[in-house]
């Protein structure tokens, strides 16, 4: 089935969220919306019930299909409570075999200078499992693609951000993806993996690292935080030590931070803390392909 959303009327629905309410409860078979260039200024939410719906733009030209909204996590809800970091995401994803191409998801708050108190404002969350992402553009500041959990898969793909911009505890592979750091200092990814037996980490892999200021390649949010760069181009300055253990000095023993053969400015190990690892062949060979996420039972579903 295909649904088309344009916003001059000439399709099934003007808004994103008219269109993913048009897809049936429990759906078993792939849905594809169709998205007409545009900039949709709409907060949207596809919950676990509906399945098997992509998510296309122009993958030729993301940047003319936007979606985008502004909450941050201090905002107020109707019961007066700060919404949270993970309500004050544009577009929620809790569904599983979710895709996008082509598209551009964003949250416009710009962070604060008191950084930390409330600016959490992010773009994307993907709650559900077995998603992938093609040429897919995520732009925020503090906080923008939340990848909360499930298996998931972006080739291609832009996020920018300043402060833990991407963080979660999914299992995810980040394939020849454009990071883009835009503030001063703190992390690109924090991850929140908690025990030994969870099988989740993100791995980075044949991706760039550009942007402004210095940067710490990943904090450990969780116990055994998992994070692995791969035949990354690090071409932006790394702050000493490389990584940060969140301030949980116990935490060096437990979490897996490795990079494998990596380039640019940034990829001199001579700082990196002595807790973190540069890994060989055989270490690394995991975390390279599509595998890592079991993508040969899912992708292209």
């Amino acid at each position: 089935r295909i649904i088309v959303v344009d916003q001059e009327g000439n399709g099934d629905s003007k808004t994103v969220q008219g269109a993913v309410d048009l897809v049936p409860e429990n759906n078993e078979a792939r849905v594809k919306i169709l998205v007409y260039p545009g900039v949709y200024r709409e907060k949207v939410k596809i919950p676990e019930n509906r399945p098997y719906i992509s998510l296309i733009g122009d993958e030729d030209d993301p940047s003319s299909v936007k979606i985008t909204w502004s909450d941050k996590a201090s905002d107020k809800s109707e019961h007066g409570g700060q919404i949270g970091t993970w309500n004050s995401a544009s577009v929620t994803v809790l569904s599983d075999y979710f895709c996008a191409k082509g598209v551009t998801f964003e949250n416009t708050v710009v962070q604060g200078f008191d950084r930390g108190t409330g600016y959490q404002a992010v773009a994307f969350r993907i709650g559900g499992d077995r998603a992938a992402f093609y040429r897919v553009r995520f732009l925020g500041y503090q906080d923008t693609l939340l990848d909360e959990k499930g298996s998931h898969y972006f080739l291609d793909c832009f996020i920018r951000g300043s402060t833990d911009f991407i963080f979660g505890n999914a299992k995810s592979l980040y394939k020849d993806c454009t990071i883009s750091f835009v503030g001063n200092e703190f992390a690109v990814a924090a991850h929140h993996r908690n025990s030994p037996t969870e099988d989740t980490g993100f791995s980075f892999v044949n991706s760039t690292i550009t942007g402004s200021g210095e940067v710490y390649l990943g904090r450990a949010w969780g116990n055994y935080s998992r994070i692995v760069y791969s035949h990354c181009r690090f071409n932006v300055r790394i702050r000493p030590g490389g990584w940060d253990d969140w301030s949980f000095p116990a935490r060096q023993k437990t979490a897996v931070f490795g990079e494998y053969e990596c380039s640019g400015i940034g990829a001199d190990r001579s700082t990196r803390a002595d807790w973190t690892k540069e890994l060989s062949l055989t270490e690394a060979t995991p975390f390279l392909t599509t595998t890592f996420i079991d993508g040969q039972q899912w992708l292209g579903l």
